[in-house]
């Protein structure tokens, strides 16, 4: 039976299959039955072939992230490397490169909204769009209703680009998802293939090999500026929206502080890395780069510190403002802004009357903590200290093997690295940092810290003992201790080598199977798995797991006799960076800058005289009585302490 629509398309009804196929000027629409739902058999291909075929060519860059939550959430710490072969867990490819731009717009529309019955609708108005363009498209559906649609573009497009056309879009159809093309660093979704979280894969709504031919002859660019022209009304609308609403660069801003050489400001930052900015004050993207640039450079990076950012995906944001000239001339532009941003520095600085442009970048700040205050005779001779905080830690590694593999043990293991780490910069036993200052060497809230500490000297055999309680401006004064039980045993063991460490910033976010696993690693030549699970005293499981997530990260490497060992190239540092821990740590780190700012003022209207222990009043600042913020902390080196 042939018919004949008003646009001229052509409709073959196959009445056996009960299936309408259109076609128009050569392009064919996905195959669609009778009630609404565009299928394939299932024998026609396997999860696994369209995986393998289409998820490299959709991906923004070759990275994709698991979801061991049954798909709830797909973390950064697994993030993983791309490859052909399919995933056992929810996979979903990252959408957006390091330069900041995307091969292909995805398109979510999501059944939890509306109802499977509004999303067909949207698809199929949004199919008649593209087609009114002559366009191309790769359409899959998931086992609960909701479907994709994958528009490959043979000319990537910036983030902001991509942004503006999926919200636009987003103002037309209710059950579009804006959400994966709002996020540079963490925008990512499901392509044909992927388990789903219930059960089965998201399966192709056309033949597999009509998807392969779309993504492989993917739209030109006079089609991509044939959608945003036709969409300039809500682009322009989308983007009056975001001048009207507040610009927050994180849930937790805090407030403007000084920044030491080599430390740009958080917001800053933060515009590099997500590609962000607040379109009041910054007009364009070319407004915002330039600002960004000029940050580095008054915060005393060198223009190699900014391209390398940009090259190894740490700043896709800049990176993304710059993707509008062709590959060959980005860094000559950045180097004209950079040439530009020091004229500007240059300039501001002799009207001031000052006549040095920036810090030097090698002036870092100074990472030897105070001496403590009171007299401690054992701290006048440090190499004793040394040894016996060796010692300590001796003890400390025999009496893991207590602790469970749970969160709480491996947490208590950390607060006691923590107090080790202390004692060594120190150099004594003798340790007054307080919780703030534990809980930014280990990642932890400060009241947690403040639970764990209280269990950890009330133990059987304590290896730490609480000596004098907070007053005033003074933190807990503690003391490591060596249970006598264990003296002999710690005594007699080898000096572990290296240094101790609490959690360093890139472990918060590869977590803390991860940090013992490569604390191991460091202090040996190479491990095979059997060997690191006696030394960390983790499961096997576990390890398997850390190790699955440091080999990702590229943080460590398996041998040709099937040992590991740490990658020596890749830095702790730059990696904590690119994946934004610092930033955390600084958000940290400004809470409790306030927190003390606050308990100054209460004790100045409560003390007179010698600052003393307080209890809690009923205008006490916090909740619960937390003891005196800490004046100085391990805070104050947690960057040089990142890599």
């Amino acid at each position: 039976m042939l018919q004949t629509d008003l646009a001229g398309s052509v409709l073959n009804h196959s009445l056996d299959r009960n299936i309408i196929i259109v076609q128009q000027h050569g392009r064919v629409l996905p195959a669609q039955y009778g009630d609404g739902v565009s299928r394939e058999p299932s024998s026609a291909h396997s999860p696994a072939q369209a995986w393998a075929a289409l998820a490299p060519i959709l991906a923004g860059q070759p990275r994709v992230r698991l979801s061991r939550d049954a798909g709830k959430t797909y973390p950064q710490k697994h993030e993983r490397a791309l490859c052909e072969t399919l995933p056992t867990l929810p996979a979903a490819v990252r959408i957006f490169g390091k330069d900041g731009t995307c091969a292909a717009i995805f398109l979510d529309f999501d059944s939890s909204v509306a109802g499977v019955d509004w999303v067909l609708a949207d698809v199929r108005a949004v199919q008649a769009w593209l087609h009114s363009f002559g366009a191309r498209w790769i359409e899959d559906y998931s086992p609960n209703g909701g479907r994709h649609i994958y528009i490959p573009l043979a000319q990537r497009v910036t983030f902001s680009e991509a942004r503006d056309l999926v919200e636009a879009l987003g103002t037309r159809y209710r059950t579009l998802d804006k959400t994966p093309h709002q996020n540079l660093l963490h925008g990512c979704m499901r392509t044909p293939g992927s388990p789903h979280k219930r059960g089965g894969h998201q399966e192709l709504a056309m033949s597999l090999s009509m998807a392969y031919d779309v993504a492989r002859r993917p739209n030109p660019t006079d089609i991509w500026a044939a959608m945003t022209a036709d969409l300039a009304g809500e682009i322009n609308a989308a983007r009056a929206l975001r001048l009207e609403e507040p610009f927050a660069p994180a849930a937790d801003a805090a407030p403007a502080v000084k920044h030491p050489a080599g430390r740009m400001s958080r917001v800053m930052q933060l515009m590099a890395q997500t590609g962000l900015y607040d379109t009041t004050r910054y007009a364009t993207d070319s407004d915002a780069r330039q600002a960004i640039v000029t940050g580095a450079a008054a915060a005393g990076l060198q223009l190699v510190d900014v391209e390398r950012r940009m090259k190894q995906g740490t700043w896709p944001g800049l990176a993304s403002f710059y993707a509008r000239y062709a590959s060959r001339h980005r860094i000559p532009a950045l180097r004209r802004d950079w040439i530009n941003a020091v004229a500007y520095l240059k300039k501001s600085a002799t009207a001031d009357g000052n006549d040095n442009v920036r810090r030097s970048p090698t002036s870092q700040p100074n990472t030897q903590p105070p001496v403590l205050k009171g007299s401690n005779p054992i701290s006048l001779n440090p190499g004793a200290e040394h040894q016996f905080i060796r010692t300590w830690r001796n003890a400390l590694r025999i009496s893991e093997v207590h602790y469970q593999e749970s969160r709480t043990g491996m947490a208590r293991r950390m607060v006691l690295r923590s107090l080790g780490e202390a004692a060594h910069m120190t150099g004594s036993r003798f340790i007054e940092f307080g919780v703030r200052s534990m809980a930014v060497a280990t990642g932890l809230d400060h009241t947690t810290v403040a639970l764990h500490l209280k269990a950890l000297r009330t133990e059987k055999d304590p290896l730490v003992t609480l000596v004098e309680e907070a007053r005033g401006t003074k933190g807990d004064l503690y003391m490591l201790t060596v249970p006598e039980e264990l003296k002999t045993a710690a005594e007699d063991a080898v000096w572990q080598k290296g240094k101790i460490h609490a959690v360093r910033p890139v472990f918060r976010e590869l977590g803390l199977p991860a940090a013992f696993v490569y604390e191991a690693l460091e202090n040996s030549p190479a491990m095979p798995i059997a060997e690191i699970v006696r030394v960390t005293r983790l499961s096997r499981s576990a390890v398997n797991e850390a190790l699955e997530i440091l080999a990702a990260w590229n943080l460590v490497a398996r041998n040709a006799g099937k040992s590991w060992a740490v990658v020596s190239s890749t830095s702790l540092r730059q990696l904590a960076e690119q994946l934004g821990v610092l930033e955390a740590v600084a958000a940290q780190l400004q809470r409790y800058k306030q927190d003390r700012i606050i308990w100054r003022e209460w004790l100045a209207k409560h003390v007179n005289t010698v600052a003393e222990l307080l209890s809690p009043s009923e205008d006490y600042p916090w909740e619960t009585f937390e003891g005196p913020p800490d004046e100085w902390t391990l805070a104050d080196v947690a960057f040089s302490r990142a890599g």
